[in-house]
């Protein structure tokens, strides 16, 4: 015999299901409604707003320049912008090696910069141009020389092929370079001569030098004492002092040199 249910007895428990799936219902909308009202009461305070940028790691431009460059302003929505759309435009800059951005706290950014290096300064005759470790050119007034003077390299391609050698050289002997000139020559080798601090003359070929250069602190060590001149890096690598390459200096000359001077 089938057994009989009485709808009756079962109307109050159905009751109580649909209430409390009723009640959890309305709490979830509470809920998201709560959750919204916060979001836009806190959209219309400053603590959703930018209130601090900070700028690290930069020395070829001044902090308010890159503030400005990453779009970036006191007062704008910490929520307008994402850290890598910030990032993307900083590192299109050609003097930019790598940006990071990060948000910090509620109301705070910061930028650090990662600059290219400089690799010398190009001479413009009347004013000098600071070149990078990419070969950019910076559009900058220089106000010092830190570095190697760079003369006859305006053509881009060969100062690159420049840069990529200075790139090679140990730190120790980079340090000492004054100077790089550029030979013309018809040839397809482009020969250097490049000025030392030490009071010598070094003359190589571009395509060779970092090789050749490297060796210099040993050549220099095994000359004379005070002994000055000429180390020829072109072809082997060979030493000849300042008299033989322009003959013996004249005695008293520095004397007539200092009295025409004072005359004139």
């Amino acid at each position: 015999m089938d057994k009989v249910i009485d709808i009756e007895e079962r109307i109050p428990t159905l009751r109580e299901r649909r209430k409390k799936r009723t009640n959890r219902k309305f709490v979830a909308l509470l809920f998201v409604f709560l959750v919204l009202l916060a979001i836009l009461i806190y959209s219309q305070t400053k603590y959703s707003k930018i209130q601090d940028i900070t700028v690290t790691g930069t020395e070829l431009y001044a902090e308010a320049e890159y503030e400005q460059l990453s779009g970036l302003s006191i007062g704008d929505s910490m929520w307008s912008f994402t850290e890598s759309d910030i990032e993307k435009t900083l590192d299109e800059l050609e003097w930019v090696e790598k940006s990071s951005v990060n948000k910090k706290w509620l109301t705070g950014v910061e930028i650090e910069i990662q600059e290219f290096e400089s690799i010398g300064y190009l001479d413009k005759s009347n004013s000098y141009q600071m070149v990078l470790s990419n070969n950019f050119a910076l559009e900058k007034p220089v106000t010092s020389v830190e570095g190697p003077i760079l003369t006859n390299f305006e053509d881009a391609k060969t100062r690159s092929k420049l840069v990529t050698q200075l790139t090679k050289i140990d730190s120790e002997v980079f340090n000492l370079i004054s100077q790089i000139i550029l030979s013309p020559s018809e040839e397809d080798a482009a020969y250097v001569t490049l000025y030392m601090n030490d009071g010598n003359e070094v003359r190589g070929i571009l395509s060779s030098l970092a090789e050749k250069l490297n060796y210099y602190p040993s050549v220099v060590a095994q000359l004379e004492d005070g002994q000055k001149g000429v180390i020829d890096m072109e072809v082997g690598i060979f030493f000849r002092s300042y008299d033989d390459v322009y003959g013996p200096r004249k005695e008293g000359a520095e004397n007539e040199e200092s009295e025409a001077a004072e005359e004139e």
